[in-house]
């Protein structure tokens, strides 16, 4: 062996020697000494230092102010008060068929389903409901002026209506300051109201909930809110406690409002639910409508839309949207109460259907409540929207017009007693729908 390979043989030894040294004294001398605890505190006490003399030089607090500032975040919008709640789903059915993807309710403002976005073949994600964004409603819904008592809520989304849904006329117009007095079963209640002597919409528009939750499911989700109405500041009854709550799936969404009486005396109640359901593409004229109501409520006149008291049959008339696939809303203008609801022997319950064949898509509403008597319809002739409001109540329920025997749709609820209202939205595509033939 020469000499240059003996030398690194013992080169090589050399090294590993000292890389076994090092490791020892390393593990041994430093590791178990408690020297690297030591650095460690050594660091940290010269961090602290620093920190605290760049404080007293006001570093610090401008660093903390820049941070603050580029992690601050917009500021929510909060309609009523009251942060908006939205339930979300993923899209599952491969594009081919229509489907619900979200809704987003308004707890600071009774609940009103301000938004519902769906998917639509060959239209891709369309916002349902005709309204504006979160913070348009929060700007609207100020509570004041025109919006005193809410009624920026019927213009916009989906409003909830109780304790009653529509309309009341104050007995013999009497009206003064804003309010409409109304008399049931010998009580008189003050309401709210226009100065043409009629109270819109119920008294729920503008509450704030008193809780609100959601709960998120394997397809969709479900948000509850509730309210302790009391006399709706004096102007019912008794007290009542309301409760909305929103369930979303992908072909359907369940709204159900229960209505508790929590006071001493009993009171009369309506519900009602007030969509205003968007018109794509100008399609108004060729849009299909179809309403299980027998009858109409006569009006005395279509501005008002305040009945006289009459039913009318619809059959052979322009307003029968009875018929299978319904009829085409055309130029109709409608204000309208239909009652006397049936029920084909397809369906479980009443249904009415607003359809858009040019987009092959529809909306279905079924009252799964027998105690929804009427379907409001209100589709003004100019307008981007048409609402059909399934509701307990006849339009003007406490009126006089009525013959003493007609029973006008409120619901009685003694103390400690509850009534529910429920219906159920569902998305369909008119190629395969058994329904619109």
């Amino acid at each position: 062996m020469d000499e240059s390979r003996m030398s690194g043989m013992y080169l090589a030894m050399v090294e590993r020697w000292l890389r076994s040294l090092t490791h020892r004294l390393w593990r041994r001398g430093l590791m178990r000494s408690g020297m690297v605890t030591g650095l460690i505190l050594a660091v940290l006490v010269g961090v602290l230092s620093f920190a605290y003399r760049e404080r007293g030089r006001g570093n610090l607090h401008k660093l903390e102010a820049k941070i603050a500032t580029d992690r601050q975040e917009a500021p929510v919008s909060l309609p009523g008060g009251q942060e908006a709640i939205e339930l979300t789903r993923t899209r599952l059915m491969g594009g081919t068929m229509p489907e619900f993807l979200s809704v987003t309710m308004l707890p600071g403002r009774g609940m009103n389903v301000l938004q519902i976005v769906a998917y639509i073949p060959g239209k891709g994600e369309v916002n349902l409901l005709a309204s504006p964004t979160v913070e348009g409603a929060e700007s609207a819904m100020t509570g004041t002026g025109e919006d005193a008592d809410g009624q920026a809520s019927l213009t916009m989304g989906g409003a909830f209506e109780a304790p009653w849904a529509g309309r009341i006329e104050g007995v013999a117009s009497q009206v003064a300051g804003g309010r409409v007095s109304a008399v049931w079963h010998g009580h008189t209640m003050t309401l709210p109201g226009s100065a043409e002597g009629v109270a819109r919409g119920g008294l729920l528009l503008a509450n704030a909930a008193d809780s609100a939750e959601t709960t998120a499911l394997p397809d969709g989700g479900q948000a509850q809110a509730v309210f302790h109405a009391g006399d709706f500041g004096a102007h019912w009854p008794s007290k009542t406690d309301v409760t909305v709550t929103v369930l979303l799936g992908s072909q359907w969404i369940e709204l159900t409002v229960v209505a508790r009486n929590t006071g001493d005396a009993p009171e009369p109640v309506g519900i009602g639910w007030h969509p205003r359901f968007t018109i794509f593409d100008g399609n108004r004229e060729q849009l299909r409508l179809r309403l299980p109501g027998e009858m109409r409520e006569e009006v005395s006149d279509q501005e008002s839309g305040l009945p006289t008291g009459v039913l009318l049959p619809v059959n052979g008339t322009a307003y029968d949207f009875t018929m299978r696939g319904g009829a085409a809303l055309g130029k109709m203008e409608l204000d309208d109460g239909f009652v006397a609801l049936h029920r084909d022997l397809m369906d479980n319950s009443a249904a009415a259907e607003l359809s858009d064949p040019a987009n092959d898509y529809g909306v279905r509403l079924t009252a799964l409540s027998p105690t929804i008597k009427a379907f409001r319809v209100v589709a003004p002739a100019d307008a981007d929207y048409v609402s059909i409001v399934p509701q307990f109540n006849y339009d003007d329920p406490f009126g006089r017009e009525w013959p003493k025997e007609t029973d006008t749709g409120m619901v009685v609820l003694q103390p400690g007693q509850s009534t529910q209202w429920e219906i159920r939205l569902e998305l369909f595509s008119l190629a395969g729908n058994q329904n619109a033939k």
